[in-house]
């Protein structure tokens, strides 16, 4: 029997969860497991599962629509029809529903009289707003991109103005970092409460080996994630690199490498596969420091490597300022450009920073921390709702 950790205040309450999908493992999964831990008896609604890609679920109750006849390649189409079909869930069964989402799961709004609707927003839906432009300069649809250029500059209006009507149904929205709340004051005008991610900490300590002259970057190989810069970086300087991930934008990297004009490229650029959790520790309590060259609203991996003890070198525009500060555990770096980070890791190499204490910096980021206050934000909003 599934043990439920709901605090008294929530006993007798109808609760569901709704997601954006459930197709791969990434940052918002594992917010979205952790409160799957707190509410285990509640259903999980999302647009499209697949098991295969994402095994995190199996003890859930996962429910899905006509959305799921769709192949999973083809997410990024289905934007229009996502916003249809969350707006149209029936959860008039439930007394509250928690929505993590980054894109449309935040429509959902049909819930019993009187029932609440807490939203885990990382952030507003990105190719609506923040990354339009970057999206229609690259909708990364190769040959189709296009087309797909043209009808998502005709049809972003409609669905700009049904993702902020949506946002407006909402009764309380929850965030990870101050980067992502200014994007939900700016975009959607409402205001919303911080509760970062959880990180799994005591996964990830330091282990007491000697540190090695090499430096770590650990993420899913998207073009985004500017794990070019990262490599450019160190090609350029010198330096011995660990690019651990896989995805899309591998190929690229590889590549990257191959062209350099150096024939020790091939040594200090090392790129491996996704690693067990044990691995990447191992790697991450031996390495000098940790790039992070990606606007991200928070970033569970960074967190990841300080809690193992090594100094994070970020890009200083995103969600990495709620926990690296300049100097102390790590060196935050201005522009994107090979020049700026370049800078960064040759002023880092003149710092000599505590291990112990880059460690101690990240364990505010434990599952009991996220719990409680995830907890206080929903009796907050409940007692608002009853207050009205």
């Amino acid at each position: 029997m599934k043990k439920d950790l709901s605090p008294e205040f929530l006993k007798g309450k109808r609760v569901a969860i709704v997601c954006d999908w459930l197709t791969n493992v990434g940052g918002a999964e594992k917010v979205l497991l952790e409160i799957h831990k707190l509410f285990p008896k509640a259903p999980i609604y999302t647009s499209k599962y697949d098991p295969k890609g994402i095994d995190w679920f199996s003890d859930a109750e996962v429910r899905t629509g006509w959305l799921q006849i769709f192949p999973t390649c083809l997410r990024r189409f289905l934007g229009p029809l996502r916003q249809i079909w969350f707006s149209r869930l029936d959860l008039s069964g439930y007394d509250l529903v928690i929505s993590v989402t980054g894109a449309e799961a935040k429509a959902v709004h049909r819930l019993a009289p009187g029932g609440v609707h807490v939203s885990y927003c990382h952030v507003p839906t990105q190719y609506y707003w923040q990354m339009y432009d970057d999206y229609v300069q690259n909708p990364g649809f190769g040959i189709l991109s296009p087309i797909v250029r043209f009808c998502f500059k005709t049809l972003v209006r409609p669905l700009r103005s049904a993702d902020f009507k949506a946002a407006q149904r909402v009764d309380q929205f929850v965030t990870i970092s101050d980067y992502a709340k200014d994007l939900i004051a700016k975009y959607y005008k409402r205001e919303a409460e911080i509760v970062h991610p959880v990180v799994e900490v005591e996964d990830f300590l330091p282990c007491g080996k000697p540190v090695e002259n090499f430096y770590v970057v650990s993420s899913r190989q998207v073009t985004w994630k500017r794990l070019d810069l990262a490599v450019a970086v160190c090609l350029k300087l010198k330096r011995e690199l660990v690019v651990i991930g896989e995805g899309p934008e591998h190929k690229n990297l590889v590549k990257l490498v191959e062209d350099y004009r150096d024939p020790r490229a091939a040594e200090m650029i090392k790129l491996v596969p996704l690693l067990k959790k044990q691995e990447l520790a191992d790697y991450l309590a031996r390495a000098k420091g940790y790039l992070f060259p990606s606007l991200e609203p928070f970033g569970i991996a960074p967190v990841e490597a300080l809690a193992a003890g090594c100094p994070v070198i970020a890009f200083g525009e995103g969600g990495a300022k709620d926990y690296v500060k300049d100097g102390k555990n790590g060196v935050l770096f201005r522009k994107q450009t090979v020049k700026s980070l370049a800078e960064a890791i040759l002023g880092f190499e003149e710092m000599k920073l505590s291990r112990k204490k880059v460690s101690e910096s990240a364990q505010g980021f434990s599952r009991e921390r996220f719990d409680a206050e995830l907890f206080e934000v929903v009796r907050g909003a409940l007692e608002q709702k009853n207050e009205k």
